[in-house]
């Protein structure tokens, strides 16, 4: 197996503005207007045709198994037929079955080259799966014939704002309403548009425009619930949520949806129901969502586990596996001596897991991609069966009822000592000041994920406190910013022989050899903080791991330094070489 460890986790991305359904009442009637005609031909070609017209029925009753099963039949008969793989293709979507969907609808199009429909709904297949290039060329070849199609140029304009084309996604969605101004579609997607660029205020006046316009239009409220959850009014985000889950019925949005309530029950502290909430991550209605492997029943909650072998799977990004291990020790004087926590985690956090949790055993997991879903296992040859599962990301639900339960426990990882030293050697030669580590963005920074990070150049009044030695501690390729820092005069030096994302076992010794770190919310962030190292975190509005507070429960001695508003990353800037000044002048 190969490690795809999932997106770290963040609030859901916009719902809805992918138009279109190809199950859809009105797609359906299509099929069944072109299904109308009397069948030419030998017996069999009325055969196929009844086949068809009888999965078409079975789509109108959601019945997408035995959609399937039909068109299948059908294709037997005469596997020539582009109306077979077509119907099939969208019988496949429907049921969640991606991967034989798009196989399908490339059949379809190869057969039914002419045929726009099918164009449109690979291309919208295509987009839902991040193929953006493909998905951009599709959509034109069916804007090609129908120039004022409002659900392909809304999908179009996605396509480019996925791609990081705002500009031209805004001009697309701009010349269709200057033409049919009464489409709520349109002005919701200027909406998402714009919140991904991290514009929320603005992005609120344009869902409440496609409300205005559709009162019932449930994802247009669930996109200006997520834009009032990054303003920092988690109220009103949570109301527009439960009134949009009574407003859809596919399962997908539901749990979508259900997520994102979740993320926002976080931030008024309510962790019960949150965490009750949280479950719908692992919904198999939810295309990341992952599926674990084991043989043994999952842990409920109020279930014994003394004398039990647990073993605790690590899921979503590296911050977060680190994050919820907070709650690991509980869980080991939980299940007691008599028992075992075995835990399994991303293999480049196996060994600074193993000494942190030495009455543990300590795996790696490994992930792959089948039949189009993520699924999980841990490597148990070693360490035997075990009696019950759980992710780590259900532990919270737990053992962590209330912002107060986390205990004031300064660290729960342990660096190697040794390194420790070596780094705090290093580190002296540097001279007398102290030593600041910096971070600034996290390796992924596609899409909307963008508007969660400071642009290098606004850290300047940082960097230009004197009297500090600042510590290059971003993973990934940075060359750009270290160059931009040497060329601005700033000082940012960079430690030899260390991977700054693989060797984290490094990364915690040398940020617990530091005085301080400073930087938003990634990986190393949270590694440093789980390690007993001093984090400063620029936080944004809908941080939700403070769970209601001014703090980081997780990490008792960090401190949060909030942006008012998405891209207000200036004051809080200043605000921060402000607090560094003072915080070097009581270093004496």
């Amino acid at each position: 197996m190969t490690d795809a460890a999932p997106t770290e986790l963040r609030p859901p991305h916009s719902l809805g503005d992918v138009a279109g359904d190809a199950a859809s009442p009105a797609a359906v009637s299509r099929l069944s207007r072109a299904l109308a005609a009397p069948p030419k031909g030998a017996k069999a070609a009325r055969k196929v045709l009844d086949l068809l017209k009888a999965s078409v029925a079975a789509l109108r009753q959601r019945d997408y198994q035995k959609g399937s099963r039909l068109a299948l039949e059908a294709l037997k008969l005469d596997d020539r037929s582009g109306m077979a793989w077509h119907v099939l293709a969208i019988c496949r979507e429907k049921a969640g079955d991606v991967g034989q969907a798009i196989t399908a609808y490339e059949a379809a199009l190869k057969l039914l080259p002419t045929e726009t429909a099918v164009a449109h709904d690979l291309g919208r297949l295509a987009q839902k799966l991040g193929h953006f290039e493909i998905a951009e060329k599709l959509l034109r070849k069916y804007l090609d014939a129908e120039p004022l199609h409002v659900e392909a140029t809304n999908n179009l304009a996605c396509v480019l704002r996925d791609q990081g084309r705002y500009g031209d996604a805004i001009d697309a969605l701009k010349a269709i309403i200057a033409i049919k101004p009464a489409h709520a579609l349109l002005w919701n997607s200027i909406g998402t548009v714009l919140s991904d660029q991290g514009e929320m205020a603005q992005s609120v006046i344009f869902f409440d425009e496609a409300l205005r316009l559709d009162p019932g239009f449930a994802k247009a409220r669930y996109n200006r619930a997520n834009a009032r959850m990054a303003l920092g009014d988690p109220r009103s985000a949570i109301a527009d949520i439960e009134q949009a889950m009574t407003q859809v019925d596919e399962p997908f949005e539901i749990e979508t949806m259900r997520m994102a309530l979740a993320l926002t029950r976080f931030m008024v502290g309510d962790m019960a129901q949150g965490f009750a909430d949280y479950q719908a991550r692992l919904s198999p209605h939810l295309r990341e969502a992952v599926r674990f492997l084991s043989t043994a029943p999952a842990w409920v909650p109020g279930q014994d586990l003394s004398g039990q072998r647990l073993l605790v799977f690590g899921e979503q990004g590296l911050g977060d596996e680190v994050l919820f291990a907070n709650a690991l020790p509980d869980l080991i004087e939980a299940v007691g001596s008599a028992g075992r926590v075995v835990i399994a985690v991303e293999h480049r956090l196996v060994p600074l897991f193993r000494r942190s949790f030495p009455t543990a055993d300590v795996v790696r997991h490994a992930t792959v991609r089948q039949e189009g879903r993520l699924t999980r296992a841990a490597d148990l040859t070693e360490v035997g069966e075990v009696d019950l599962w759980a992710p780590i990301g259900s532990l919270f639900g737990h053992v962590r009822h209330t912002p107060d339960a986390f205990p004031d426990r300064p660290a729960f990882l342990t660096p190697d000592p040794d390194r420790i030293t070596h780094w705090q050697a290093i580190l002296a030669d540097l001279g007398p000041q102290p030593k600041v580590g910096v971070l600034w963005k996290s390796l992924k920074l596609d899409g909307s994920r963008r508007r969660y990070f400071s642009p290098f150049d606004l850290w300047r009044p940082v960097l230009e406190t004197p009297g500090v030695t600042f510590v290059n501690l971003q993973y990934g390729d940075c060359t750009d910013e270290l160059e931009q820092a040497r060329v601005a005069g700033l000082d940012l030096w960079s430690p030899p022989g260390i991977d700054l994302k693989d060797d984290l076992e490094d990364v915690a010794a040398l940020c617990c050899a530091l005085d301080l770190v400073v930087g938003p919310a990634n990986a190393t962030s949270n590694l440093a903080a789980a390690s007993g190292a001093t984090w400063w975190a620029i936080t944004t509005p809908d941080a939700w791991p403070r769970f209601g507070t001014d703090r980081y429960p997780c990490y008792p001695g960090t401190r949060a330094f909030p942006i008012e508003g998405f891209g207000e990353w200036g004051p809080v800037m200043e605000r921060l070489a402000q607090s560094l000044a003072e915080w070097r002048d009581t270093r004496g």
